[in-house]
């Protein structure tokens, strides 16, 4: 995991910093590829490594502003540019664009300056609308924000279907979802219980001079975002990162214990940070599936590097007769493909990639992925559901839906399920302790959970 880094860490002029015009050019490139329905991780990946940094960190603040941008852009110019301009452009006014609390993470001047520079490389006769679009911008900022900040998509900015499925889903808490996608998420740590508990990997963080809190027995949140590379035994697998929403998913499915040697079913691993920790946990015959080849490869570099083991297979988990051989499960984990809502501050990309239709494709994914699942369960079994998603059609309305059509005698939904996890702001309202199937995440992202029991024959 890369850190979520401030934008004033590459300031141009900055020693060894690479250079403004540079870094946005390669941000207008991500926006760009984002636009266009590449995922942000993808587009990043085509980066030069020294500039990596610094692009991250401006194609963060530029995704999570574009609402905004995109209004502003429809008022200053009055026709689409070509898309290499228009990117560009978007960029840069998101850069601009006040942030109540939070400083600019340039001089308006060198934001401006440096704009046009880019733009004489990258479009050479746009550089002088660049110029204009953005000075106007600059000289009349108080009016123009004013005049699309009544817009929600500017307000909120994220796509209008998503807001109105946040309303209409959490009639209370919609306004706080949204805010708390705009926030930077926290680095949070993972320890791996085979080298030792989370209080003697914080007392050797501060070794390192990393503050960090222990927020549960082996998770740490740290105060400040750094690389792997600075993490003390990284390595060497003493800890991992993962986000402590998801870090809920072993101890639920595990419970009060498994038998040494259970037979487990992770049915949709990558990239198996849920895996590992089932590993270090508890001693298991596990195996971690997955449809896409190239991300259940890095469910084995994980397991390397934390010398674990476990069955890989690269399958479609409903497509039972390509990788089941038979003999049921103990306890499966599906965590299932989703939207991914409640990671949106993690992946601001990802509100701008999903379209509304996708919602019920999904959930129909899921519903066969739970029936399907459902028969390679022993009796008496458990199976954890799980999506990182606050949407109700991926979490609550889908298992409502499994248990209907299972009937009261063929499922049971343990009272210990979390259901909704909800990222809100600190200072926002919490679900209320007696709302059924809602918790506060506090500082996870959003996530369901429901655990399952198969009834004994």
């Amino acid at each position: 995991m890369s850190a979520d880094l401030n934008p004033t860490s590459s300031t141009a002029g900055a020693p060894g910093a690479p250079p403004l015009a540079r870094l946005l050019d390669q941000a207008a490139d991500a926006v760009m590829a984002v636009q266009r329905g590449r995922s942000l991780t993808d587009a990043l990946a085509t980066v030069p490594g020294p500039l990596r940094p610094g692009t991250q960190a401006l194609s963060f603040l530029a995704l999570r502003r574009l609402g905004a941008a995109q209004a502003l852009r429809e008022i200053v110019a009055n026709r689409t540019p070509p898309p290499q301009v228009e990117s560009l452009l978007l960029v840069a006014l998101a850069l601009l664009w006040p942030e109540d609390g939070q400083p600019a993470p340039y001089p308006d001047h060198t934001l401006v300056d440096q704009a046009v520079n880019c733009a004489r490389r990258r479009v050479p006769a746009a550089a002088n609308f660049i110029n204009a679009v953005l000075r106007r911008f600059v000289r009349e900022r108080a009016a123009l924000v004013a005049q699309v900040s009544h817009q929600p998509v500017a307000a909120w900015n994220h796509p209008a279907w998503w807001i109105e499925r946040l309303r209409a889903d959490w009639p209370a808490h919609w306004q706080g979802l949204l805010q708390a996608a705009q926030q930077r998420p926290p680095l949070t740590l993972r320890v791996n219980r085979r080298r030792g508990t989370g209080a003697q990997y914080q007392a050797q963080l501060a070794v390192a001079g990393l503050a960090a809190e222990l927020i549960g027995p082996q998770a740490l949140l740290l105060a400040q975002a750094v690389p792997v590379e600075r993490l003390p035994g990284f390595a060497q697998g003493w800890v991992s990162v993962q986000d402590a929403s998801a870090q809920l998913a072993a101890p639920l499915l595990l419970g009060a214990g498994l038998p040494a040697g259970a037979r487990v079913l992770d049915a949709c691993a990558a990239p198996g940070g849920k895996t590992a920790h089932l590993l270090e946990l508890a001693e298991l015959d596990l195996l971690a599936l997955d449809s896409d080849a190239q991300r259940l490869a890095r469910v084995g570099q994980t397991l390397q590097r934390l010398q674990l083991q476990a069955e890989l297979r690269a399958a479609d988990a409903r497509q039972t007769a390509a990788w089941w051989d038979g003999r049921p499960f103990d306890a499966i984990l599906l965590d299932a493909p989703c939207s991914a809502a409640g990671i949106v501050r993690r992946h601001p990309d990802i509100r701008w990639l999903r379209r509304a239709d996708d919602i019920g494709a999904l959930a129909a994914i899921q519903a066969e992925l739970l029936d399907t699942l459902w028969g390679t369960l022993k009796p008496g079994g458990r199976l954890l559901f799980a999506t990182c998603s606050v949407f109700r059609a991926e979490g609550q309305a889908q298992i409502d839906a499994f248990l209907q059509r299972r009937g009261p005698d063929g499922a049971r939904l343990d009272p210990v399920s979390p259901g909704h996890l909800l990222p809100l702001p600190d200072n926002g309202p919490n679900p209320a302790p007696s709302t059924p199937g809602v918790t506060a995440a506090g500082h996870g992202d959003g996530f369901f959970y429901a655990l399952l029991h198969k009834p004994e024959a």
